[in-house]
């Protein structure tokens, strides 16, 4: 059962979908946009979902959000993204997120015109506002709102509700841009994408969740729970990591003992750095 404040909240993100009354839905099928796609599904609200496609983004996260939004009878279109074509977002500064978001919105403009959609949607919540995220700076400049924020849903707020509505990825593990994973001021390529992504699928098929394959040359740092830390040293499994990560085209591969945290690449940036 939700609590009241909960059920409040709840009630005032239904009221913010129908006053748009039609919206289009940046949708990456994580449990943020998954909760907004679900709560616009139960309402008169005229809905289109899109995802995009790139290199920066595993291929399994576009079947999943795909089954999720026919599920819902949602309809759902998935574009290609041109981050990659955008040598300053290739260029992998402090705000590269910028640069990709900002041509996202512009083509998500489009659609939402063509389509005779009102109002651009995301998936932030209030958790977003304490982290470094210059993605935010472009979608203001282009109008796109966030009802989850407007809200005051935090992430636990979201995880909660996606629960009590039936989400099957109600406890699934943020998935940042594989592009997070490469230190800021080193290219971004696709050679580098699909190392990391094939590290990371393979330590899913080990059962790890929260995981992080930070991309350092010719060297791989692992980011899981401290408490995976006793599986990966096991000699067997080691062994086996290390011979898969070699195959990936590392030459050395590390664990990190500070354990999984997103936005870990952030640690280098100054104060300044950060007021995007």
């Amino acid at each position: 059962m939700l609590s009241s404040e909960l059920n409040t909240k709840l009630a005032t993100l239904q009221g913010k979908l129908q006053e748009w009354e039609s919206i289009l839905i940046a949708y990456s099928g994580g449990v943020d946009s998954s909760l907004l796609l679900k709560v616009a599904s139960m309402t008169p609200v005229k809905v289109l979902a899109v995802t995009a496609v790139s290199p920066t983004y595993p291929q399994a996260e576009i079947a999943a959000a795909t089954d999720l939004a026919r599920k819902l009878g949602v309809q759902h279109m998935v574009i290609n993204s041109k981050e990659m074509g955008n040598p300053k977002f290739c260029a992998n500064p402090p705000e590269r997120c910028y640069h990709c978001k900002k041509e996202l919105f512009a083509d998500l403009q489009k659609l939402a015109w063509e389509h005779g959609l009102k109002v651009i949607v995301d998936g932030a919540n209030i958790d977003d506002c304490d982290d470094f995220r210059p993605g935010r700076k472009a979608a203001r400049e282009c109008g796109v709102k966030s009802p989850l924020q407007e809200a005051g849903l935090t992430k636990a707020d979201i995880r909660q509700l996606a629960r009590h509505l039936g989400l099957p990825n109600w406890d699934k593990p943020s998935m940042a841009c594989l592009s997070s994973r490469i230190p800021y001021g080193q290219m971004i390529t696709p050679a580098k994408l699909g190392q990391v992504a094939a590290a990371e699928a393979y330590l899913r098929q080990l059962g790890l969740q929260e995981i992080r394959v930070r991309h350092h040359g010719s060297i791989a740092r692992i980011e899981v729970n401290p408490a995976a830390f006793a599986l990966l040293i096991d000699n067997q499994v080691r062994q086996a990591m290390v011979d898969r990560f070699h195959e990936i085209g590392f030459t050395y591969v590390t664990l990190d003992l500070e354990g999984f945290r997103s936005g870990s690449m952030n640690a280098v940036l100054s104060a300044e750095e950060r007021k995007l």
